[in-house]
């Protein structure tokens, strides 16, 4: 239990800030799987920057490391590419 009541808002606020990122990295992973489910190649290409927009949301925010952003945008590159 915490002993201070700076600690105790802390875990507080750590807890409402955990669920939120939660909820923010789980729909950013559903829509990039909706995503890569795509085969049509113009859908595909009018979809895209849409996906990068979020993930560069997340990745600004922290939510996501920057390094797995770019990643995931690669690999959302290359399959349009390979469509």
């Amino acid at each position: 239990m915490a002993n201070h009541k700076s600690s105790a808002k802390r875990i507080r606020s750590n807890e409402k800030k955990r669920l939120r990122n939660r909820y923010y990295a789980k729909s950013m992973r559903s829509t990039v799987k909706k995503f890569r489910s795509i085969t049509d190649k113009t859908e595909a290409t009018t979809k895209l920057p849409k996906v990068v927009s979020i993930i560069d949301k997340l990745a600004k925010k922290a939510i996501i490391h920057r390094n797995k952003a770019a990643n995931l945008k690669s690999k959302l590159m290359k399959k349009i590419n390979a469509l």
